[in-house]
């Protein structure tokens, strides 16, 4: 058979550029926590990068499951492709599919650890500005979103009711509402706005729904089953302070807690 040299391709002898993981422990669960803790928050660190996986600092009687490191570096986007060992190793290093290398590394690894450190330094502080551009993008559309509804509110008209409302039956206000009849338990008044009741209010009252910290709520006769403002709330199974209970009051919110108070006319 003719030796002539193929225009098709070359065979020729040369070194492939692959990192080397040296294990320092036979626990695998153990190394693949280590692992997936200090890259996983990086997930393009290793960016298919080729690995060999150095056997050579274990114990001579250590016989550990290579899958595992296998499969997290793979989930890590890096790529196993061989094992540097010692000839007592080789025969069950080799049981995992990957052939037998030898470490032709000569690099200073001092460089390549602090290069491997200042890029994983680079990677979190570039994390840790993306994270704080989001916070002030989420600061910035509350705090639009809490001005427009403070508009919406100024601007909405009151909604009066001058007819009691039965059981079942539920009011919805843009702004505030003014009830000048009783409304029955099984009632609901929600408003965007303060809820005023110059009857008795024995059913359900909610203030503030959209966020209206400063919503109240008013009755001549304090009887609810439910009362609430801005989803903070409060129902019939505590039973109102003696000053309040069947008397003329108001509900306000201060520290994210329900003031119940008595109206007293001079």
């Amino acid at each position: 058979m003719s030796q002539k040299k193929s225009p098709r391709f070359e065979l020729r002898s040369g070194n492939v550029d692959a990192l080397l993981l040296a294990l320092q422990t036979a626990d695998m669960a153990a190394l693949r926590d280590d692992l997936l803790s200090r890259f996983e928050t990086t997930p393009d660190f290793f960016s298919n990068d080729v690995i060999a996986l150095d056997l050579r600092a274990l114990e001579s009687d250590d016989r550990v499951s290579l899958d595992t490191v296998i499969g997290t570096l793979a989930t890590l986007k890096a790529r196993a492709i061989g094992v540097v060992a010692r000839p007592a190793q080789h025969e069950w290093a080799q049981r995992f599919g990957l052939p037998l290398l030898d470490s032709q590394s000569r690099r200073g690894l001092r460089e390549s650890a602090e290069a491997a450190e200042a890029t994983e330094r680079a990677a979190a502080n570039a994390a840790a500005e993306q994270a704080a551009r989001e916070e002030a993008a989420r600061t910035a559309a509350q705090s639009a979103a809490e001005a427009a509804v403070k508009a919406a509110i100024q601007q909405t008209q009151t909604l009066l009711i001058d007819k009691p409302l039965r059981s079942g039956q539920q009011v919805y206000a843009q702004g505030d509402v003014v009830i000048m009849d009783v409304v029955s338990y099984g009632a609901e008044v929600i408003a965007e706005g303060n809820i005023h009741v110059y009857a008795p209010l024995r059913g359900r009252a909610l203030a503030g729904v959209k966020g209206n910290t400063s919503a109240r709520i008013f009755s001549t006769c304090m009887e609810p089953e439910l009362i609430s403002i801005a989803g903070i709330y409060r129902t019939a199974e505590q039973t109102l302070p003696a000053d309040v209970l069947g008397k003329t009051a108001q509900v306000r919110l201060a520290d994210e807690k329900l003031i119940l108070e008595a109206i007293r006319f001079k």
